[in-house]
């Protein structure tokens, strides 16, 4: 039989007669790793959590703050607080004035939204003002809060039932009522009145006013009695004499007002 016959292809097909070559070896285990075909053993629990980030004052987290300013009865005082408050780029949600029990002086509650540190910046630079006798901040003290609302709501036969439900559920008053509307007068926490107009405005609200909060410190401390002891804050009467640079201020703004005219 010559080369390259039947014989050498029979040769060729069957490989010889012998067995199969064996498939190449697969990649080395890493040193360390579990063998085949068993799980890996749990990883352990830690065993505390992290704690949770916390607030630092200045970082430009924004919380709600409530100022109190007790401020001399003249004009220009409300012009010049707002302005601060606007040069400081706060937005002023309420501000209520009221007078006070000693004449020719009147408090301030001021409710903001803004970052700690941004609050007490604006809170000195307020107390520097002319005019202003003292501030304090009473966002963490133990205060009690009310704010009147007026709400006049959408009431027909149908509903006016409910309405009166509701009204009664929050111990708020009917002051007005008309064939097709009803006065709500309401008085409570912001959180409160929240809750209530939240409710009636599923009714349909017409027209809404709120005057704002007013807050008064618990206890016994007051800060309208600090100035009463302090001295007589009336028109034209000398400041006590420890408030000695409150005084010139007041005294050298007294003096150009009467060089002007």
């Amino acid at each position: 039989m010559r080369p390259g016959g039947r014989g050498a292809a029979i040769l060729k097909r069957g490989g010889g007669g012998g067995a199969a070559p064996p498939p190449p070896p697969g990649p080395a285990p890493r040193r360390g790793a579990p063998a085949a075909g068993v799980s890996p053993p749990p990883v352990p629990a830690p065993a505390h959590s992290a704690p949770p980030a916390r607030v630092v004052p200045g970082s430009g987290e924004h919380h709600r703050h409530v100022l109190v300013a007790i401020v001399l009865d003249r004009p220009g005082v409300l012009n010049r607080v707002s302005s601060l408050m606007r040069a400081r780029n706060f937005n002023i949600e309420s501000l209520a004035v009221s007078h006070t029990d000693q004449p020719d002086i009147s408090r301030m509650t001021i409710t903001l939204h803004g970052d700690d540190v941004a609050v007490e910046q604006a809170a000195k630079q307020l107390y520097r003002l002319i005019d202003v006798l003292k501030v304090q901040d009473v966002t963490n003290d133990p205060i009690v809060e009310h704010e009147l609302a007026l709400v006049k709501v959408r009431a027909t036969d149908r509903n006016r039932g409910e309405v009166i439900k509701v009204v009664e559920l929050y111990k708020a008053r009917i002051v007005d009522l008309t064939a097709d509307s009803v006065i709500v007068e309401a008085t409570g926490t912001e959180a409160e009145v929240d809750a209530l107009v939240a409710l009636l405005r599923g009714f349909g609200i017409k027209e809404l006013v709120r005057t704002g909060a007013v807050v008064m410190s618990r206890g016994s401390a007051s800060i309208e009695e600090a100035l009463k002891s302090s001295g007589p804050w009336r028109r034209g009467a000398p400041p006590a004499a420890s408030d000695g640079d409150r005084r010139d201020r007041i005294e050298g703004s007294r003096s150009t007002r009467e060089a002007r005219r």
